[in-house]
């Protein structure tokens, strides 16, 4: 099993830890990734991915590394610690930077055979939408399983965490990587999944963006192809 771990943070604190523990959990071959440290070019709002093609993107080479590690893994992790009752910002960012893989645009196949872990963390409060923030990425570009896990750590470092909450992380840890270890190979889109799919191949047929179609059409989508494995 492969998993790469997005970090939207570059300090190791309570978010990066509980990620950690998931992954080790999983017992697989991990790909870590923190951001700013290894991306940190802002979007520009070119919209030359989304009109041409992503290669032509200013930042194309300092996220290739990123990306192919995704393309590759079993499993994604992406983790971010509450900001504002949202994902930090450098997460956000990274995001931002993969708009034209959504469904709409030119989603990648191997995503639809993926599990994804959201986790975060805070002292307080904004768990539910800050992994919401990230899952909301995940479920556009067709990752089909997709787990969320919000903690109020109650402390603003790791090593203060007290018994109770960390018995808490560590059981549900447990859990998610029971399920994942159980769904591992057999992972298909659901009907929430192919119904977005199948009303974005419907949008195809406008041919509003050249780039998005000869892309559907080069797959095999707009006949009977598709990106899933069928049972």
């Amino acid at each position: 099993m492969k998993i790469t771990i997005i970090n939207g943070q570059n300090h190791k604190g309570s978010t990066y830890h509980i990620g950690r523990m998931l992954a080790d959990k999983l017992q697989g071959e991990i790909t870590e990734f923190f951001l700013p440290r290894d991306f940190g070019s802002f979007c520009t709002g070119c919209t030359t991915c989304f009109m041409k093609t992503e290669t032509l993107c200013p930042h194309y080479e300092k996220l290739s590394p990123i990306t192919k590690a995704m393309d590759e893994a079993d499993v994604l992790i992406f983790t971010s610690p509450v900001y504002v009752y949202h994902a930090s910002g450098p997460m956000k960012n990274f995001l931002d930077h993969y708009g034209y893989r959504w469904m709409v645009h030119r989603p990648e196949e191997a995503m639809f055979s993926k599990q994804a872990v959201c986790i975060s963390t805070a002292a307080g409060a904004g768990m539910k939408s800050t992994n919401k923030d990230m899952a909301d990425s995940l479920f556009f570009w067709g990752v089909p399983t997709i787990y969320r896990l919000g903690i109020a750590v109650r402390s603003t470092s790791y090593n203060r965490i007290n018994e109770k909450i960390m018995g808490k992380i560590e059981k549900q840890t447990t859990a998610i990587a029971r399920k994942i270890k159980a769904k591992q190979g057999k992972v298909r889109p659901g009907i929430k999944t192919r119904g977005f799919f199948y009303i974005m191949r419907m949008a195809q047929k406008s041919a509003w963006n050249e780039a998005d179609n000869v892309y559907w059409k080069e797959k095999g989508w707009m006949g009977k192809k598709r990106p899933w494995k069928e049972c």
